[in-house]
């Protein structure tokens, strides 16, 4: 066996390094003599890999696991490349202590979409300064970024907006893109992949065929920006310049001719644009799509399907989705499927008909969430707000009772609870929202360090607005982990400097007062006097010296001509030229002119008066003198049963 491993060291001392063909050989003739000769294995793993035979290396780590202790490294890149990046995680985590582990774990995590543990061992990496791999390293964190975006994780990246050195490269220039996409900024994202393009094609060490491959990916992506920024005709235009064939990406080729369907206005016949949708090529297990991809292409597919009238079909399928889920959940693709389940349902009615038909399902599925939105939504269509309101109530209500810990974090999803406390807030029920968003941020403190920054901020800036010391106080705490979580947060560093300085002034420091922008600074640009010039109101002088208003008559309030009265409705003395009573319609004790005459009347008359005193004629004229001692004199009439003492 040492002979065989020393022959087969010269063998690879003597050969290049390019001829793997080679080693490959040396190593099968070897493995041939002895299938313990470990050197041997390691070496054909090794030539395999070279030769982009991923699957054979993973076979030959399988059938020999002594293999796979001795060439760690190699057998984890092996089932990356193969299409098995969460297996490669597993053998790669608890010995990464080599750089060379750390960039395989990092692109099997993030292949494996577990893309906080790939941020942050780019993170790791970043910080061991390395100028070789430096750029490689700005390029996967930048996809990193735009990745954490699209799984709602977009707390945790590094970047939020394009910087200059971005837009040196094409590839930080594209990511650059996806990142500005992926956040819903589709005009910024479409000025990057121009930006991306430009610089592809100005690079002098690529040949035309290499700058194709990689504009290609660009061009389809920017048809998409387009789509969404609805400038249909220049997405029409340049999916013509699209040559669907030469993609070799098969993921993007897919998603480019799926993405065409919906730029090109040729497509309007349903079932032809089904026909074309299924004939797509679907990718390989190593280019498979990422989840959210998946999601939104299998939601394209169902919606192919309605418009096909596949009603039946996209019911039992969705259904099927459904019910193999746990309810209630948070996860994107049971409830798009359930929405669509509902589309099916209603049979392409809408408003108070889809909602006639659809209410009964609710009843067998209470904790649809996909269902109930869409429930919430017609609801809203349909004007009816305290339905939407009270269907959100009840669900909430039925989870907090159950007291599962999966069930409360769907309760107090950010999602759903912005749902509800938007419908408070079109209602005007404020409280009710300060209370809710409140609910949500104790929940999230005491149950997460890593909570939704919109939903804390909201909290926090709905509980400043309330005049109670514990609201304020929990204000405090909330925009206090805000800060610990990035202290360069500017709305975490206002709201902390509002809550002290109602609560408790002297925990402000002068360094989190003065980082917060000057007011002279804020209001620079802004000219009162143009304001004033383009219609803020202002006081007339002669309104202030005046402070009395003037009643107008009604003669002069009077606009347009007189009515005129048809013979008809005319009383046989009718006189045109005499003017009519304007309380002419008032019973004459309520007209202002009239008169009561005696005394009876009057005294009448003040009884009836609003606001006046009540004289009781009986009780005035038996009412016993001054002095007479007040013994029996007037017996005043007895209430009837039952009487009285209601209003």
């Amino acid at each position: 066996m040492a002979a065989t491993g020393k022959s087969l060291a010269n063998l690879l001392a003597q050969t290049s390094l390019d001829d793997h063909d080679e080693i490959l050989k040396a190593a099968n003739a070897a493995i041939k003599k002895s299938k313990a000769d470990l050197v041997a294995q390691h070496a054909k793993a090794v030539a395999l890999l070279k030769l982009d035979r991923f699957e054979d290396a993973v076979k030959l780590f399988e059938d020999t696991p002594a293999a796979q202790e001795r060439a760690r490294f190699e057998y984890a890149y092996a089932l990356y490349k193969s299409g098995s990046a969460g297996k490669a995680v597993e053998i790669v985590e608890g010995h990464d202590s080599s750089r060379a582990m750390k960039h395989v774990l990092a692109q099997a995590a993030y292949r494996s979409e577990n893309f906080e543990q790939a941020a942050n061992v780019y993170k790791q990496l970043s910080s061991q300064h390395v100028q070789a791999e430096e750029y490689d390293i700005r390029i996967n964190s930048g996809a990193v970024d735009a990745q954490l975006e699209w799984a709602g994780l977009g707390d945790l990246a590094q970047k939020k907006k394009p910087t200059r050195e971005d837009l040196d490269v094409f590839e930080t220039a594209y990511n650059a893109a996806c990142g500005s996409i992926s956040r819903g900024e589709f005009a910024q994202g479409e000025v990057c992949l121009r930006r991306a393009k430009d610089l592809c094609n100005a690079l002098t060490d690529l040949s035309e065929a290499e700058k194709k491959a990689e504009i290609l990916p660009i061009t389809v992506q920017q048809i998409y920006v387009l789509t969404q920024l609805g400038r249909l005709e220049e997405a029409e235009q340049l999916l013509t310049s699209v040559p669907f064939s030469e993609i070799k990406e098969l993921s993007t080729r897919y998603i480019a001719q799926v993405n065409s369907i919906a730029a090109s206005r040729e497509h309007s016949n349903p079932y032809l644009s089904h026909r074309l949708f299924h004939s797509s090529p679907k990718p390989p297990k190593t280019d498979h799509h990422f989840t959210f991809q998946t999601n939104l292409l299998r939601q394209n597919e169902y919606v192919m399907d309605l418009l096909s009238q596949k009603v039946t079909g996209v019911a039992h399928s969705t259904f099927k989705v459904v019910s193999n889920s746990r309810a209630p959940t948070t996860s994107p693709s049971v409830n798009t499927a359930a929405v669509l389940n509902t589309a099916a349902h209603a049979r392409n009615l809408t408003e108070k008909a889809a909602l006639k038909e659809i209410l009964p399902l609710l009843e067998k599925r209470p904790n649809d969430i996909g269902l109930l939105l869409t429930i919430t939504q017609l609801y809203i269509l349909t004007n009816n707000h305290f339905a939407a309101a009270h269907l959100l109530e009840s669900l909430f209500k039925r989870l907090e009772q159950s007291r599962s810990s999966y069930d409360l974090d769907v309760r107090y999803a950010p999602g759903l609870v912005a749902t509800l406390v938007s419908l408070y807030a079109f209602q005007g029920r404020y409280s009710h929202s300060k209370t809710e968003l409140a609910k949500a941020a104790s929940y999230w403190r005491h149950k997460s360090k890593t909570t939704s920054k919109a939903l804390m901020t909201a909290a926090g800036t709905a509980l400043l607005e309330s005049q109670n010391k514990e609201s304020l106080k929990s204000a405090g705490e909330i925009f206090g982990a805000l800060f610990e979580q990035d202290e360069t947060d500017r709305a975490a560093i206002a709201g902390l400097v509002a809550a002290f300085s109602l609560t408790d002034p002297s925990k402000l420091s002068p360094e989190l007062v003065d980082s917060l922008p000057q007011a002279s600074r804020l209001i620079s640009d802004i000219d009162a006097t143009a304001l004033e010039d383009a219609g803020v109101p202002a006081l007339a002088a002669s309104t202030l010296a005046q402070p009395e208003s003037k009643k107008r008559s009604a003669e002069k309030a009077t606009i347009g001509k007189p009515h005129k009265i048809r013979k008809s409705r005319q009383p046989k003395d009718f006189n045109p030229n005499k003017k009519m009573d304007p309380e002419r319609w008032l019973p004459m004790r309520d007209r202002s002119y009239y008169k009561p005459k005696g005394k009876k009347g009057k005294r009448k008359m003040e009884g009836l008066t609003q606001g006046g005193p009540v004289a009781d004629e009986k009780a005035a004229e038996n009412k016993p003198a001054p002095g007479s001692g007040g013994g029996g004199g007037g017996q005043k009439k007895k209430k009837g049963k039952g009487k009285g003492g209601k209003w």
